[in-house]
């Protein structure tokens, strides 16, 4: 029994080895072909082509020459056209003053701002007209004397020539300047009288008085600083490449005054909006030396007229914008300011593509632009505010699609419309049907 035991134990273990073998085969064989199969049938992207639809909707403007009015921006301050210093011319107390004479009182030409006490001055001229009645009279006499030298001399002087002094004829111009020098005095102390009356030299404002009644002034005191009202003056510099666009008035030794006083309207927001119209007079005669740019002058006739002043008057130091008128382009593509790219490129649309173009300006302000080149006549602008986007994007313009929903929806209510009326009329058929 025990022979047939151990041939039974030495041959389980081949059997074993072999099985695992078997089954080791198979694993790798079927490994080999799955990669095999994985390796032949690769997975297929599902990824779409990209869309040609558009992806954004503009709005455009089809370029067509036109007439345009430029319109030139300035800046400023007001100034009167005329500003003085009051003086007194004589010594005195204030003993009255206009009820004008106040910070901002207006006054007209020749009235009586402030009067200082005359009864000094008065006395004097009454001195002084004494005195020239004195020499008057003196004079009087010497003529006399002079007459009856001469008619002694005829009488006796056996036909020889009398000399000056017989006829006493440097008696006689000493007289006279005797009332040449009464005459002066006279009108000297007439003149003092008539300087206790400050009169207003023009049509004027009150800009800021230094002195009030009862105070006693000097000669040469100041007593107020005044300004004419008539029109006042604001300073404009024109900018360097606006000079070409602006014809401004000129004045030339040989021919005198040339070129055009140009409107200009004057705004300000110092106390709501305001705006006053005025002219171009003149054109300063240098260039500013700090700027490097030309001045003009703009003059606002009667400021403080209530026609003229809608809300409150102008203010002298008030800061100002300008609206120039410049000259009348004609055949000018005027575009936005704000379709202009980093002001050297814009945006167009040619067959349904947003296209870039690089432009050059010939004019400039904060709104509009007129083209020099870089866009043609019939070009359509995009005015919709973009980024930095690739020529070539397709685009869909706002008011066609606008019109193509329309026509749809119209198509849909049209639709709809002959649904219900034959919905209606089949449940019309059907009652006189059934009532049959």
């Amino acid at each position: 029994m025990s022979p047939q035991f151990s041939s039974s134990t030495a041959t389980n273990p081949k059997t074993s080895l072999k099985k695992k073998l078997t089954i080791l085969g198979g694993i790798i064989g079927v490994t080999a072909l799955l990669m095999f199969l994985i390796s032949s049938n690769p997975p297929k992207s599902k990824r779409s082509k990209p869309s040609k639809a558009p992806q954004m909707t503009v709005e455009t403007k089809v370029l067509v020459p036109e007439i345009f009015q430029v319109m030139i921006e300035s800046f400023g301050t007001v100034k009167p056209r005329t500003q003085s210093i009051l003086f007194a011319q004589v010594s005195g107390q204030i003993t009255k003053v206009s009820e004008q004479f106040r910070d901002g009182g207006f006054f007209e030409k020749g009235d009586i701002l402030v009067q200082l006490d005359d009864r000094d001055y008065t006395s004097e001229v009454k001195v002084s007209q004494a005195s020239l009645l004195s020499a008057n009279q003196v004079l009087l006499e010497e003529k006399a004397r002079v007459a009856q030298a001469q008619a002694d001399w005829q009488r006796l002087g056996n036909g020889k020539k009398a000399s000056a002094l017989v006829l006493r004829k440097p008696q006689l111009e000493a007289a006279k300047a005797q009332v040449l020098s009464a005459q002066a005095k006279l009108d000297k102390a007439e003149l003092s009288l008539e300087r206790t009356q400050v009169i207003a030299p023009y049509a004027g404002r009150i800009l800021k008085k230094q002195v009030d009644l009862g105070q006693v002034v000097t000669s040469n005191s100041q007593l107020a600083t005044i300004f004419a009202v008539d029109y006042v003056e604001i300073r404009l510099p024109i900018k360097n490449k606006d000079l070409a666009l602006i014809n401004l008035p000129e004045v030339y030794r040989d021919i005198g005054e040339q070129g055009s006083k140009n409107d200009v309207v004057l705004t300000s927001d110092l106390m709501g909006m305001q705006s006053w119209k005025g002219k171009i007079i003149r054109t300063e005669s240098a260039i500013d030396e700090q700027s490097q740019q030309l001045y003009v002058v703009a003059q606002i006739n009667r400021p403080y007229d209530a026609e003229t002043s809608l809300g409150s008057p102008i203010k002298i130091g008030q800061y100002v914008t300008a609206q120039i008128e410049g000259k009348a382009l004609s055949n000018s593509l005027v575009i936005p300011s704000s379709a202009i790219y980093q002001g050297s490129y814009v945006y167009t649309v040619e067959n349904a593509l947003l296209m870039r173009k690089e432009v050059s300006l010939s004019w400039k302000n904060g709104t509009q632009a007129i083209i020099k080149s870089g866009l043609s006549v019939g070009d359509e602008l995009v005015l919709t505010s973009l980024g930095q986007v690739s020529s070539g994007t397709p685009v869909a313009i706002e008011g066609r699609v606008k019109n193509k929903r329309n026509k749809h929806r119209k198509g849909n209510n049209q639709g709809s419309k002959k649904r219900e009326e034959m919905a209606k009329r089949k449940a019309d058929r059907e009652a006189k049907g059934e009532s049959l």
